[in-house]
């Protein structure tokens, strides 16, 4: 199967038939922000559900246009050191190598890439390969967009060939969610595992950071595709965000990291929504969060909750360890600044704050709440 892509809402009207005002605000919604999705994809949506989660992953929402957020929430331009490439932790080199999806999620950080005539991302990578080869500390390379799984497989092959003859580069990271979004892009393409399993192996590794956000995109076909991106030597972890009415409930991650574990793939990241432009109704509140994965670990083995619950913020990943009535325990589990890396806070409880900048942290030697040493 290939699945056909679609990118206006007549076509998803003319696939799935719609009310005529859903129509209407669809397209209004597009004016801002494109759609694009699959007919693979939609086929797994129960349309009769207004509320079904994989609906509400890729298909336009009214909500998107309420405003606030930004378009680079984590400060990317600050880190970008050419075209297509950033560096913000030391031992990481990003390549932006696409500016289209398997789909467009209605909650993408970069959606700026979708909207911006400007271009971010570059096809020529020669001058990034050059800073990659000139940096020794970098010791894995991410390939992101975009998704790096929509190019032409001697396009990746050329990629990852000039990355493997770069001696400090052990580790190329591809972010994808081709597993989801078209898994038959992986399991229909010999030339493309072949190119894995040429590429990974020993202490030279591919992991596949792959975006499964609810469990009901885990079908047999992306089972299928994630059985032979193992069999070609890929290492395979999972990232998600925690999203508003599609796995804001415990259940639900809980069923998410259970059936990841299950097929071998390791929970990496739950992120905390960050705050793009548009992406106020899918995001939850920081400390309700973490309950919500809190919650969702107690029917999970050690080997379903090794993920961590951070935000990717401008000055890094914020780990958010603990809590009590008065109090959040947050720690730099990576950061732009080598030194805050470790770095401990007791922030102040706030129930209401999406983000690490709504917060304050008690200053050093402050009184804390009573018990605030339990987390």
């Amino acid at each position: 199967m290939n699945p056909k892509y679609i990118h206006t809402i007549d076509e998803l009207d003319n696939l799935v038939g719609l009310p005529k005002k859903d129509c209407r605000e669809m397209e209004k919604v597009c004016e801002t922000f494109p759609f694009r999705a699959n007919d693979y994809y939609l086929s797994l949506i129960d349309w009769k559900n207004d509320r079904d989660p994989l609906r509400k992953i890729v298909v336009p929402d009214p909500r998107e246009l309420k405003g606030g957020g930004s378009l680079d929430p984590s400060s990317e331009k600050d880190f970008t050191k050419l075209p297509g490439l950033q560096h913000k932790y030391q031992e990481t080199g990003l390549l932006l190598l696409s500016d289209v999806c398997g789909g467009i999620c209605r909650f993408c950080f970069r959606k700026r890439l979708f909207i911006n005539k400007e271009r971010e991302t570059v096809k020529d990578v020669s001058k990034g390969m050059e800073y990659i080869r000139s940096h020794p500390e970098i010791t894995n390379v991410l390939l992101t967009g975009g998704d790096p799984l929509i190019l032409e497989t001697s396009c990746l092959e050329k990629i990852l060939g000039e990355l493997r003859e770069i001696p400090h580069v052990s580790i190329i990271r591809i972010g994808s969610k081709i597993p989801a979004y078209n898994p038959f892009r992986i399991f229909n393409d010999p030339r493309l595992l072949d190119m894995f399993e040429r590429f990974s192996g020993g202490e030279k590794r591919i992991y596949l950071m792959a975006h499964f956000n609810h469990p009901n995109e885990l079908t047999s076909h992306s089972i299928q595709a994630l059985e032979q991106l193992h069999h070609a030597g890929v290492i395979v972890v999972n990232q998600t965000p925690l999203l508003n009415e599609v796995n804001s409930a415990p259940e639900t991650l809980t069923s998410l990291f259970r059936r990841l574990s299950f097929t071998g793939v390791t929970p990496y990241y739950v992120f905390q929504c960050r705050p793009s432009l548009g992406n106020r109704a899918f995001q939850v509140p920081v400390e309700h969060s973490y309950q919500v994965i809190q919650q969702a670990w107690q029917a999970c083995s050690g080997l379903a909750k090794r993920a961590r619950f951070v935000m990717s913020h401008a000055t890094g990943k914020i780990e958010v360890v603990g809590k009590n009535a008065g109090c959040v325990f947050m720690r730099y589990h990576q950061a732009a600044e080598k030194a805050l890396i470790g770095k401990f806070m007791v922030m102040k409880s706030n129930p209401n704050a999406v983000w690490f900048d709504e917060y304050r942290e008690y200053p050093m030697g402050a009184s804390l709440p009573k018990m605030a040493w339990l987390f």
